[in-house]
């Protein structure tokens, strides 16, 4: 998955082996992020990127659309699909850059490219997701509709998880106000939530604790291959002071170590790509699901309050009877509401369990495949820079020995 060749490979074969529309080929839906291109100058400038969609599922345009998309197009999908569609996991996006000298760099924009085309092929991929009205506007959609789109979501859509959470705790309690006067509902705690909310945060602290050192095995490959080419300099200029004999053995030492120099910035860049990067996507996919999980939480909680308002509204009519306070038709009305509201609500939450719980097994299947390619391509990248470079330096052994012994 987190291969760019492999996916455009099945990508390429998936377009040209079936006939869009036809009765007998099977559903796909096939996404490519292509062409970053820069635009506009300082702090208005942007990536916009090539967004190439072949399908024959027949509520699209056609078998194939191109439209030009921008970063905060994706985002815009992300939460049209995280409001509606409470229960999935949404795939996460890949952060901003905040360092400008870093933000246009051709490594981190590719970076993002890969990322971004992951997050939409999620998606596509998805059989729920991929039905998603939002996914097709956003991959048939002309520039100016999207833009349109874009300013038009204020309000909810617009807001943080923060931001969202504090606006559920203030009808929260603006509703225990009203019902229950000052009292609080007694909080209570679900199994199934505390045993998916124990898994998630687990992985997150051992995936970040492994992506962290994936980054400083980047970072030592790419040092490492610094100095081989400053000590390579260093020894060539080293051989043109020297006789003909112990000068041609430090040329060729020189030499030899530009060439590792080379191999290890090319693999240092492979280990980022195939191996640092699918990491930080699974961080960042770990964190998308602690956000469902307050989303999950939110929904638990508003039963939970709404089951203790039914109970109270219960036992406040019992001490108005004791009292002989006629408020039994009132009492019936506002109950019957609680009660009907709160059935409703723990019917919604049953359904996002039920939906939690399969994302979770659809997540850990995916997670398999995806760490046993990242992990498989990084062995495999070990083994031949270790080959490489000691076939290098044995290559030079003939020469050196014949100088020491001359």
């Amino acid at each position: 998955m987190f291969k760019c060749e492999k996916m455009e490979q099945q990508r390429s074969l998936s377009g040209s082996s079936q006939s869009p529309r036809s009765p007998s080929s099977q559903p796909y839906l096939s996404v490519s992020v292509t062409d970053p291109v820069k635009l506009g100058n300082g702090v208005q400038a942007y990536i916009s990127y090539r967004v190439i969609t072949k399908t024959n599922f027949p509520e699209y345009q056609g078998p194939e659309k191109i439209v030009i998309r921008r970063y905060s197009d994706f985002i815009w999908l992300r939460d049209r699909l995280f409001e509606k569609y409470k229960g999935i996991f949404i795939p996460p996006l890949p952060e901003k850059s905040a360092v400008e000298k870093f933000r246009f760099s051709a490594e981190f924009i590719e970076m993002r490219r890969q990322a971004l085309d992951i997050f939409v092929n999620r998606i596509a991929s998805h059989n729920l997701l991929q039905q998603s009205e939002d996914l097709r506007t956003f991959l048939q959609a002309d520039e100016e509709t999207m833009e349109r789109l874009r300013s038009h979501d204020t309000g909810i859509f617009k807001k943080k998880p923060a931001d969202l959470m504090q606006i559920f705790k203030d009808v929260q309690s603006k509703v225990s106000d009203v019902v229950l006067g000052k009292e609080k509902p007694v909080e209570e705690s679900n199994p199934e939530y505390e045993k998916l909310k124990h898994y998630v945060f687990e992985l997150e602290n051992h995936l970040a604790e492994a992506q962290k050192h994936a980054y400083r095995l980047v970072k030592r490959h790419r040092e490492l291959g610094q100095s081989l080419s400053d000590f390579g300099k260093a020894a060539k200029l080293l051989g043109a002071c020297e006789g003909q004999v112990l000068g041609k053995a430090f040329s060729d030492l020189g030499a030899k170590s530009e060439v590792l120099s080379a191999k290890l910035q090319k693999e240092a860049h492979q280990l980022l790509m195939s191996f640092e990067e699918p990491l930080k996507d699974y961080v960042r996919a770990v964190q998308s699901i602690k956000h469902s999980l307050m989303k999950m939480l939110k929904n638990y909680a508003t039963i939970g309050e709404r089951a203790n308002a039914f109970r109270q509204q219960c036992e406040l009519a019992e001490t108005m009877k004791l009292k002989e306070i006629n408020l039994d038709k009132l009492m019936l009305t506002r109950s019957d509401r609680l009660k009907a509201a709160s059935e409703e609500a723990t019917r919604r939450f049953e359904t996002i369990v039920r939906l939690m719980n399969e994302e979770i097994v659809r997540f850990q299947e995916q997670k398999t495949q995806d760490m046993g390619i990242a992990f498989h391509e990084f062995a495999k990248g070990q083994a031949r820079l270790a080959n490489s470079v000691a076939d290098a330096w044995r290559s030079l052994l003939p020469k050196l020995e014949a100088c020491s012994s001359a």
